[in-house]
């Protein structure tokens, strides 16, 4: 494995850098950001929050419009950031906004032409960690949160791989993707026909099927013009009751879906997160 560092900056007593890398599990070059706290080093390596973004973003959108660097810094985490995609020339893509490059669902594609390079989960969950741990002074302990689609990764990831995270946190997660059109739409063209399979990537789903021991937060704007269609927040709630999922959903009024949003409460979620990954 090897990595290329392409951008760098100082921020809150802290740093901020970007890397490319190339992708086994992806098949291309893949980037991603992370930030380093003041405190981070090779004598005192530090725990790592991952954040997965939402449609059509990239690492750059957390990384420049969240406001978490202060909150990050002040609790001695770092955070990692990687695209919501496999990209580049020969990578399939879509020309709608929902599927394809920079719609990635954090799934393992089964169907043609996406299986080849849309290994999101593998690529998330395996590849990415080890990279990181391999080069920056940051340990194995990790917590992960994400939006909106990557709200949707978070969760399902988290749940499936509950011994490998100490918290979960979402917003404005899409929270039910086999009832929308969302992820409707991506379900059926990466992982094909079978409704029973899209079950493995759906939070309410895996909730139902799941006793998940780890926190989790979420927050969800009310003004949030996804929130009836493609959100569903409360089948989360309802698939919670059934083990006892420790489960908090807050409300925000005249909250909307963008980084205003986030912005307002990624504190909140930095010291949730903290409070686990520092125990």
């Amino acid at each position: 494995m090897s990595i290329e560092n392409i951008s760098q900056a100082k921020v809150a007593d802290g740093w901020h850098k970007q890397y490319s890398h190339h992708s086994a599990t992806l098949n291309c070059n893949m980037r991603f950001a992370i930030f380093l706290p003041p405190n981070a080093s090779k004598e005192n390596p530090v725990p790592v929050l991952y954040w997965l973004s939402g449609l059509t973003c990239t690492d750059e959108n957390f990384m420049q419009k969240a406001n978490a660097f202060k909150a990050a810094a002040e609790q001695g985490i770092a955070i990692v950031a990687p695209d919501t995609s496999p990209r580049g020339e020969n990578v399939p893509n879509d020309e709608s906004y929902d599927m394809g490059q920079g719609a990635g669902f954090y799934l393992n594609a089964t169907q043609t032409p996406w299986s080849d390079h849309y290994q999101m989960y593998d690529y998330i969950v395996t590849e990415l960690p080890a990279l990181v741990e391999a080069y920056f002074p940051v340990t194995a302990i990790k917590s992960i949160s994400g939006h909106s689609m990557g709200g949707h990764g978070a969760l399902t990831i988290g749940i499936k791989n509950s011994d490998s995270y100490r918290s979960i946190s979402a917003f404005s997660p899409i929270s039910n993707p086999m009832q929308c059109p969302w992820g409707q739409k991506a379900f059926s063209q990466y992982l094909g026909s079978d409704i029973e399979s899209w079950k493995q990537y759906d939070a309410s789903e895996l909730m139902k099927e799941h006793s998940i021991e780890l926190p989790i937060l979420v927050d969800q704007g009310e003004a949030d013009n996804f929130l009836v269609e493609q959100l569903k927040p409360e089948q989360l709630i309802e698939a919670a009751k059934v083990n006892n999922t420790d489960l908090e959903v807050r409300m925000q009024p005249g909250y909307d879906h963008s980084y205003f949003f986030i912005s307002t409460f990624i504190s909140d979620h930095i010291e949730f997160h903290a409070a686990y990954l520092n125990k």
